[in-house]
């Protein structure tokens, strides 16, 4: 399957047109005609090695929408012209209690993240969804339900699963107070689905001019990071803090806001250490956890959860060669919420 990209060559340089050969199907396999992906902030942090463990060349994106072309002879899930998405991998080992679990997103040997990793063979490289095709298995492929549009189903594959899963883990329910700090990729997501799940849900951001868009979204409270008075008002008062935040932040003012036993997932990654002060940790029960994605029936899940209410991204799309303008624009916080890249785009 040949496709054309963007990719990066290395961590100072703009992504470049890339072509190359997708590998042999096999019987399990779907090929899939990429229409839609996503751009994720951690696309920009792995082309740049900002986390490390970069292979070059590399092709991101993993929130990937577009058709099945072709099926290998073993596939039972999908025909040629279903609408599907691929997530942020494309296997496991399969064989770990995650995996028989359904989730898949810890497997104990190591995921096969969708780019910048290594198939199970341990040789062939994984590419993203900045391309026009793509070849996975089955078992990891998402069917799009009616009803959501495909251009914003897209970031559901990363943005829309990383925030619904811990809700979902974590036990959120109705009535219960959310807090979502920060209104970016992650966090408008993350209002969206904690209404849909009947929350109170209160954002908090650091820039006041998000709080018209924060309401819109549906969130019922609105809190500035700086305000010291409404900071204090909603002191131990959440069940349940969505973190989305890739940048250091005072962790110990937000765990104070967490009710006896309330706990705070972490799901934006800095590039930097963070720390916190313990005791109101301790004093009160409270717990910080992290949570990664979700496993496919999780994100199927999730799927069919956001077409059953309605819920997609709220998206400005670009074409494949604009990425890098794409990028910058992402560094600078100057996009509401998610840039999809549309392959039909000259």
């Amino acid at each position: 399957m040949q496709v054309q990209a963007m990719a990066a060559h290395n961590k100072s340089s703009a992504l470049e047109p890339y072509n190359f050969t997708r590998r042999q199907p096999k019987p399990h396999d779907v090929q899939i005609k990429i229409e839609y992906c996503g751009i994720c902030h951690s696309d920009i942090h792995t082309v740049r090695d900002e986390w490390g463990g970069a292979v070059y060349p590399i092709v991101p994106g993993h929130e990937i929408v577009g058709k099945v072309l072709q099926v290998g002879a073993k596939v039972t899930r999908f025909k040629p012209g279903d609408q599907v998405g691929v997530g942020c991998f494309v296997d496991s080992c399969r064989t770990c209690s995650p995996c028989r679990d359904g989730e898949e997103q810890y497997c104990e040997a190591g995921m096969t993240a969708t780019y910048n990793a290594y198939e199970r063979d341990g040789k062939t490289r994984t590419q993203g969804g900045y391309s026009t095709g793509i070849v996975v298995d089955e078992n990891y492929v998402l069917r799009i339900p009616e009803g959501l549009p495909l251009d914003r189903a897209a970031p559901l594959l990363c943005a829309g699963i990383t925030t619904y899963s811990p809700m979902k883990h974590f036990g959120l329910q109705p009535g219960q107070k959310l807090g979502v700090i920060g209104l970016g990729g992650l966090g408008h997501m993350a209002v969206q689905i904690g209404h849909a799940m009947g929350a109170h849900v209160t954002v908090f951001s650091s820039s006041e001019a998000k709080r018209a868009s924060a309401s819109a979204l549906g969130a019922q409270a609105y809190v500035h990071s700086q305000d010291q008075e409404a900071l204090q008002a909603n002191m131990a008062t959440f069940d349940l803090l969505i973190n989305t935040v890739s940048a250091p932040i005072d962790q110990t003012m937000y765990i104070q806001l967490l009710k006896k036993d309330g706990t705070m997932a972490i799901v934006g990654l800095p590039d930097q250490p963070t720390t916190f002060v313990p005791f109101p940790l301790v004093l009160q029960r409270r717990r910080i956890a992290g949570s990664l994605i979700g496993g496919i029936a999780e994100t199927q899940e999730m799927l069919d959860f956001c077409a059953q209410h309605n819920i997609s991204a709220h998206i400005e799309t670009i074409p494949l060669r604009d990425v890098n303008i794409a990028y910058e624009r992402i560094v600078h916080n100057d996009i509401q919420y998610r840039f999809v890249i549309d392959m039909s785009l000259d």
